[in-house]
C-alpha cells in the first residue's frame, strides 16, 4: 500500500512548455492528501527557488538533489556540504585553467560569476530569473550545498578531477548539478521516510531527469514521465504520459493509489 509519493518538479510537476502544474495534478496531490497519503518534492533546486507550484501543499522537500532536506518547509532534517577542498579545486580551476559559468547554491543564497547564452537558455527554460553576478572567491571559506556548472558532457570528466569529492548529475547537455558525493534524491527519500517513519516498499516516485534515476531505482514503484529520456524510462518500473497530457494523474489511477 502506497503511503507516500515525492515528485521531481521540472518537467514532472510542472510543463516545460506551460510552465505550470496541470489541473489534473493539481487534483491528483490534493487527493493523495485527502486519503492520508503524504505528498513530498524531491527537486534540484533550493527551496527559496521553489516558485512554481501555486498553493499545493507539502509534507516535506527534498532539495539541491537529496543536499538539504526539510520536514514541512521549516525544520531542517538533512544537509551535507560539497567539501571545502572541492570548492577551492574548483576555484582554482576556474582561475588557472578554463573559467565557464558557475552558479553557487547555498542554503540562502545563489549567484554565479557571469551568465552566457547557455544560462539564458536553462534559466528561461525553467522559467526563473537567472542569479546575480558575484566573484566566486566569497565562497572560499562558506557552506555551499550545490555547483550548477555550465560544462558540455566531454569536458565533465577534466572538471570533476579538480573535485574528487563531488559527483556530476546531468538532466540537460548544457549543464550539471555538481553535489557531494553521497548526495542523491535516493539518499534525500531515505531521510525523509526515516524521520516520518515511512516503509520503503509504501513509497513511490515520478521523474523525467537524470537526476531522478537513482530515485526512481530506489523506491518501490518508479515511475517516469512520458516526456523522460529513454535511460530515465528503464530505470524506472512503469512510464506514463507526458506531464503536459496528465502523465501523473494516469499513473496513480493505474495503480489504484487513486
Amino acid at each position: 500500500m502506497i503511503k507516500a509519493v515525492f515528485f521531481d518538479i521540472d518537467g514532472t510537476l510542472v510543463s516545460f512548455k506551460t510552465h505550470a502544474v496541470p489541473q489534473s495534478t493539481r487534483d491528483s496531490i490534493r487527493l493523495l492528501r485527502e486519503k492520508g497519503i503524504k505528498v513530498f518534492i524531491a527537486t534540484g533546486r533550493r527551496l527559496e527557488a521553489v516558485n512554481n507550484l501555486g498553493d499545493l501543499e507539502f509534507d516535506g522537500y527534498i532539495t539541491l538533489n537529496g543536499g538539504y532536506c526539510l520536514a514541512g518547509r521549516e525544520e531542517v532534517i538533512y544537509k551535507h556540504r560539497i567539501a571545502a577542498e572541492d570548492i577551492e579545486g574548483m576555484l582554482r580551476y576556474q582561475e588557472t585553467v578554463q573559467d565557464f559559468p558557475v552558479a553557487i547554491v547555498q542554503d540562502r543564497d545563489i549567484f554565479m560569476n557571469y551568465r552566457d547564452e547557455a544560462v539564458d537558455e536553462i534559466f528561461d527554460l525553467l522559467n526563473f530569473p537567472a542569479p546575480p553576478i558575484r566573484p566566486l572567491r566569497e565562497v572560499a571559506d562558506q557552506a555551499v550545498y550545490q555547483v550548477i556548472a555550465f560544462f558540455r558532457e566531454h569536458q565533465e570528466e577534466q572538471i570533476m578531477a579538480a573535485m574528487p569529492h563531488c559527483e556530476a548529475t546531468r538532466w540537460n547537455p548544457l549543464f550539471s548539478d555538481v553535489v557531494p558525493q553521497g548526495s542523491s534524491k535516493s539518499v534525500g527519500i531515505e531521510k525523509i521516510r526515516k524521520h516520518f517513519g515511512i516503509a520503503l516498499e509504501e513509497i513511490m516516485a515520478f521523474g523525467d531527469g537524470g537526476n531522478d534515476i537513482q530515485m526512481l531505482r530506489h523506491v518501490a514503484l518508479g515511475v517516469a514521465m512520458g516526456n523522460a529520456e529513454d535511460d530515465v524510462k528503464q530505470a524506472a518500473d512503469y512510464v506514463t504520459d507526458s506531464v503536459d497530457n496528465d502523465g501523473i494523474y494516469k499513473a496513480l489511477k493505474h495503480f489504484g493509489v487513486l
